[in-house]
């Protein structure tokens, strides 16, 4: 059987069926770049506020900026205002967008007190509202990212999915996790099933795939596409190691010394897209999972995070560069 394949989003094709999933504070354009290079079939955009968007917020209308090179990219727009959904979707369209994502599965505090995130599988029929207002606002595909139940007793999965079907999604991301859990414990590979077993659109895979044999759990299920997110933080090479697993491929790990060039590079990647200060400030929320496995990492990652400019980012670095790991 083959798991990994081409991935067809209502009318958008996708060439691989592995997605990167956005998360807030990560999945920016350098990243998401790198993730492409690194196999992904298509990388999903860290979340935009809709209501943001309304009162354009400066940096929330540059998050919806698409660099030519970062294609095929979904964005994704949180909001619990249908109105202010279908702007934001507008929006992201013109900002070249090949499909737009709503979020119904985030359980951030701050952004389900705004009537967002996974607070909406609540009220299924506000999600119905809310898609309505999407696909009827943009030519390109819509999609819904939600999560399989709230709590780990009450399967919502197949219900949520006849909703995003029903409503004009073209394809529904399900997180394998109750709400409750955030990001923590075994996926619910039962409930995933569930939906698959109702689904006429294709159902994206998340949550908690770090490896092959995580992917290949959840294909079986019946998912026609799985999305990995913490594991590709330290690792966008996840997508081609996956795919050349399942695939029957051997796959040949990328050693320490070339991730610690790779991550000095996505480093200098940020700093020019965000300017120093901010650049480096971003670059110091992942440097531990990059460093996972080195010698020394706590003390290396310890230096990189109290350094404030380039030029020390780049001493720090090439010191373990030069390493033998």
């Amino acid at each position: 059987m083959t798991f990994v394949q081409p991935l067809k989003i209502g009318d958008f094709l996708c060439p691989s069926n592995l997605v990167l999933a956005p998360m807030a504070g990560i999945t920016d354009t350098p990243f998401r770049i790198l993730c492409l290079k690194g196999g992904a079939g298509l990388v999903c955009a860290e979340m935009v506020s809709a209501s943001a968007l309304k009162y354009d917020n400066a940096k929330s209308v540059k998050m919806l900026k698409v660099a030519k090179e970062e294609h095929p990219i979904s964005m994704q727009v949180f909001g619990g205002d249908a109105q202010s959904i279908a702007l934001a979707c507008k929006r992201a369209q013109e900002q070249g967008a090949d499909i737009i994502d709503i979020n119904a599965g985030c359980p951030v505090k701050k952004v389900n007190k705004a009537g967002a995130g996974c607070v909406l599988m609540k009220t299924p029929e506000k999600i119905a509202e809310i898609l309505q207002a999407a696909v009827k606002s943009v030519k390109i595909p819509v999609t819904l990212k939600t999560r399989v139940s709230l709590n780990r007793q009450e399967n919502l999965a197949p219900l949520l999915t006849k909703i995003a079907q029903d409503n004009g999604a073209a394809a529904i991301t399900l997180h394998a996790r109750a709400a409750v859990d955030i990001h923590n414990g075994e996926p619910n590979i039962k409930f995933l099933e569930s939906a698959c077993q109702v689904a006429k659109i294709p159902v994206i895979a998340n949550g908690g795939v770090l490896n092959a044999q995580d992917a290949k759990a959840m294909f079986e299920a019946g998912a026609q596409a799985v999305m990995i997110g913490r594991g590709a933080i330290g690792n966008p090479f996840i997508f081609k190691e996956i795919a050349q697993t399942l695939n029957g491929a051997q796959f040949t790990p990328v050693g320490n010394t070339r991730r610690a060039e790779i991550f000095l590079a996505l480093v200098e990647e940020n700093v020019k897209f965000y300017g120093e200060k901010v650049g480096i400030s971003r670059s110091k929320k992942t440097v531990g999972y990059w460093l996972s496995g080195f010698n020394n990492a706590a003390a290396v990652r310890e230096k990189f995070v109290r350094c404030e400019n380039l030029a020390d980012a780049k001493e720090i670095l090439s010191l373990v560069i030069k390493e033998k790991q």
